[in-house]
C-alpha cells in the first residue's frame, strides 16, 4: 500500500493546533490536534480485542494543541498533547484514509 496516496512529501506543523501534510500524489490534508487526538489508534483508545473505540472523540476539547510530533521511522508520526496523551502511531495510510474532507 505503499504508492504515493500514502507517502507524505512534506509535514508541517503550522501552529500548536494544525498539522499539514502534502501527499506524494499532490493531495493535502490538515489536521487540527482536536481532530488527530480524535482519531487516536492507540490500546487506550481502541479495544486492542473488539476494534471498539473507547475514547469518545466528542470529549476532546477544541482548543487541544499538540507540543510535538515524531516520526516513527518511515511509516508513521507520534503526537503529543497538551492533554498528556502521547500513544498513538498514526501511519501514512491511517492519516489518508482519515483526512478531513476539504472544506
Amino acid at each position: 500500500m505503499n504508492d504515493l496516496r500514502h507517502l507524505p512529501r512534506v509535514i508541517k506543523r503550522s501552529d500548536p493546533t494544525r498539522l499539514e501534510i502534502e501527499w506524494g500524489d499532490g493531495a493535502r490534508s490538515s489536521y487540527t490536534a482536536a481532530q488527530l487526538r480524535g482519531l487516536c489508534p492507540c490500546a487506550r483508545c481502541v479495544d486492542e480485542f473488539t476494534g471498539v473505540r473507547v475514547h469518545d472523540p466528542a470529549s476532546v476539547p477544541a482548543e487541544l494543541t499538540q507540543t510535538e510530533v515524531r516520526l516513527v521511522g518511515n511509516y508513521a508520526i507520534s503526537v503529543l498533547y497538551s492533554d498528556g496523551h502521547h500513544t498513538g502511531i498514526y501511519t501514512w495510510p491511517f492519516l489518508r484514509e482519515h483526512a478531513p474532507a476539504a472544506g
